[in-house]
């Protein structure tokens, strides 16, 4: 029988914020790099530059490398579905889609990750959970609207989206099946020199990057945000939560992304938040508490 459910407590809520911050800054940080870089190639230097920073801390932290091809083979398999695939295939996307129809699709990584896991019998698929990810969804489309405009190739972004988002949900039961017991330093770095491995293949056939002219400054610091901040650190603290709090709460993440987009652009650069953005997180906030559980138990005891 899989587990009924699987709780997340204060501290991986919060978490679960820093980590939609991280990964939120990632739409930005492609559009800047897109200008000058192809999509494969961008994804290449992502967790390339991510492995080379996360790579000194495992002596400090006396963490080993995995030996053998059955001790890299799980970190491959997270390494494709959790990092070449998707983000290949969101970055390409983003070529085709604006960027908030983008974090749209991307919101949809929950819903794939309940009905992947039940499929797999990893987890029950509870009523409350698909309900409250679908109100999670429908909020994210409030607060962010449909964001569509007339482009050459939009249905083919829309679906490289889908795909991406489905791809991490394939990646949640991968985690939650090979990595029981792994540290998230470890697992985070070990996935990255992975994917560096298959992304060096797959851009240098593609793109063959060592012919592209050199990009301006600007460019280089948004691949650095990207690598830093929207992979080496998110990486970190993804796995710290998967460890703590199961594979499919992880991917709640995607939900907060358009909540903490909106509010960093309101406290940082001093934008309005319209009344359609604060009913948009309204319903993404109730839709958390609907997937939480608690509040809801405790309203049919006192009923």
């Amino acid at each position: 029988m899989p587990p009924n459910d699987i709780r997340i407590d204060a501290r991986d809520w919060s978490l679960l914020a820093v980590l939609s911050i991280l990964w939120g800054g990632s739409f930005f940080f492609n559009g800047a790099a897109l200008r000058e870089l192809p999509p494969l190639t961008l994804v290449f230097l992502r967790v390339a530059l991510g492995a080379a920073i996360l790579l000194p801390l495992l002596g400090r932290q006396g963490i080993s490398f995995p030996r053998g091809v059955a001790g890299w083979k799980p970190f491959f398999v997270i390494g494709l579905l959790n990092n070449v695939v998707p983000f290949s295939l969101i970055v390409a996307g983003q070529t085709f889609v604006p960027s908030g129809l983008a974090s749209i699709l991307n919101a949809t990584t929950p819903l794939f990750t309940v009905m992947v896991m039940a499929m797999a019998g990893e987890e029950a698929l509870l009523a409350r959970r698909v309900a409250g990810v679908a109100l999670g969804l429908a909020g994210v489309i409030i607060l962010r609207g449909w964001g569509i405009e007339a482009r050459t190739g939009q249905g083919l972004g829309i679906l490289l989206c889908l795909g991406g988002a489905l791809s991490y949900g394939f990646a949640a039961l991968a985690a939650r099946r090979l990595l029981k017991g792994s540290a998230p330093l470890g697992t985070a770095t070990f996935q990255l020199m992975a994917s560096t491995a298959m992304m060096a293949i797959v851009a240098g056939a593609v793109e063959q990057p060592w012919h592209l002219a050199m990009p301006g400054v600007a460019t280089w610091l948004a691949v650095l945000g990207l690598a830093a901040l929207s992979t080496a650190l998110a990486y970190i603290v993804f796995f710290q939560i998967i460890r703590r709090s199961g594979a499919t709460n992880v991917m709640l993440v995607t939900l907060l992304i358009p909540v903490t987009a909106i509010v960093l652009g309101w406290l940082v650069l001093g934008e309005r938040i319209s009344e359609r953005e604060i009913a948009g997180a309204i319903v993404i906030g109730s839709a958390l508490v609907v997937i939480d559980g608690r509040v809801l138990r405790m309203l049919q005891r006192v009923g």
